[in-house]
């Protein structure tokens, strides 16, 4: 009868047991193990990385095909004399003591930034697969050796502790590697980018902090561009900064022309002036143009607070055109919630909201939905007349106008509520 942990073994159990061949004449030491990258969600070991002089530094790659059986040693179906040995270190795509060891993978389903402290095969006849990643304490005592002891001294203090029943496996499907080779480069499993893809932009944002810059690289190129949006707006600055470092500018320029321009702006403003304009010749005319204006402002001003995407109709729409409205504005980086209007010059008119005509009969004329009192701010008032506004009249947003009253942005609520908590955390820290 076979027992059930008879299928599976960990890596660091096989880690420099004695490889004999086919007439049980020593090879060397079992020092990695080569995977065949593909889709699987189980990927198999390829191959066997046997290391024979230490000093000499001299390594083979034997095919898990030759592999005879496991035992107290591993036993090949192959002869000494037909395995050649190289100077250097295997080159394998993907080795589990190089790549994937004490690394840092994505639980994508517990959705937290883990550490791999061993890992758990899968045994099908002679052949292995990558079931699980250890990620618990308990995976590093046995890599170190120190079960047996560690072990009994639990039993000796505790013979029913958590710790000798309790293994913290992730399942392979949902981790997502953050190196591949000697490079931090992501190793792209579709089972796990499908998973993450689902994870909510915030959580991604906080994983990123877990991680350095070059795993963050991995990951943040790991998702789609429509993520990668949500994801760099809801970053720390400190980690927007420093992954930007990293990517070309024409993935940044891309992503500032497609994040709302407040948010865009701010980024803009704490980066060396050099590389603002390298970016801005990327861009697109009107985007450029936007932005430029925006960083004339001061921060802690409309002008500065302000986002230059909004929704806005003409004085002669219809509440119906503004449902409309709405309705293609789903997918953009704008507010839906407010609606503003203004005359053929682009003055502004008035503000709507959507619960105001959502309901209302669709030929009623817009201006006849617009909130009795005409509130707004101009580009240079304080970010105090701002908050002032919104608390005084409970808007969720309030519309920047020009000199000329042409509207020219809109400030939300969010974006006053972020600012004025960076002050008073700037002033408490000050005070520490």
């Amino acid at each position: 009868m076979i027992m059930a942990d008879q299928f599976f073994i960990y890596f660091s159990e096989l880690l420099g047991k004695a490889v004999v061949d086919v007439n049980g004449r020593p090879v060397g030491r079992l020092f990695d193990l080569s995977i065949a990258l593909n889709n699987d969600i189980y990927p198999r070991v390829k191959g066997l990385i046997v290391r024979r002089n230490a000093l000499a530094g001299e390594y083979t790659e034997i095919l898990t095909t030759d592999l005879a059986r496991v035992q107290e040693k591993i036993h090949l179906k192959v002869a000494l004399t037909a395995i050649v040995f190289q100077k250097g270190i295997i080159d394998s795509e993907f080795a589990l003591r190089r790549d994937l060891l004490d690394q840092q993978v994505v639980d994508v389903e517990n959705k937290k930034v883990v550490r791999v402290n061993d890992v758990h095969l899968l045994r099908v006849d002679n052949q292995f697969h990558i079931a699980h990643v250890d990620v618990g304490l308990r995976g590093l005592v046995r890599r170190l050796g120190w079960e047996a002891g560690v072990d009994g001294l639990v039993r000796l203090l505790k013979k029913d502790a958590p710790y000798l029943a309790h293994e913290e496996l992730v399942s392979w499907k949902n981790s997502q590697v953050l190196t591949l080779g000697s490079k931090k480069n992501v190793l792209k499993l579709d089972v796990a980018r499908a998973k993450i893809a689902k994870i909510p932009a915030v959580a991604l944002a906080e994983l990123m902090g877990d991680l350095d810059v070059f795993e963050q690289l991995s990951l943040f190129r790991s998702l789609a561009f429509d993520v990668q949006l949500k994801v760099f707006t809801d970053m720390a600055p400190d980690d927007k900064a420093g992954l930007v470092e990293l990517l070309e500018d024409h993935e940044v320029a891309q992503i500032i022309t497609r994040i709302p321009s407040d948010e865009a702006a701010d980024f803009l403003m704490a980066i060396p002036k050099v590389r603002v304009q390298q970016l801005m010749r990327l861009m697109e005319s009107e985007a450029s143009k936007r932005l430029r204006s925006l960083l004339g402002f001061r921060k802690d001003s409309a002008g500065g607070l302000m986002t230059t995407e909004f929704l806005s109709l003409n004085s002669t729409a219809t509440a119906g055109d503004a449902l409309a409205k709405v309705k293609a504005s789903l997918d953009h980086a704008v507010s839906i919630m407010t609606v503003y209007v203004v005359d053929d010059k682009g003055r502004y008119v008035g503000t709507t909201t959507i619960h105001r005509f959502l309901n209302e009969d669709p030929a009623k004329p817009i201006l006849a939905v617009c909130h009795p009192q005409k509130v707004f701010v101009h580009a240079d008032d304080g970010m105090e007349k701002v908050a002032v506004l919104i608390e005084q009249y409970k808007y969720s947003a309030i519309p920047v106008v020009d000199d000329d009253d042409v509207l020219i942005g809109s400030i939300t609520v969010d974006d006053v509520m972020e600012e004025l908590i960076a002050l008073a955390w700037g002033k408490y820290k000050d005070q520490i």
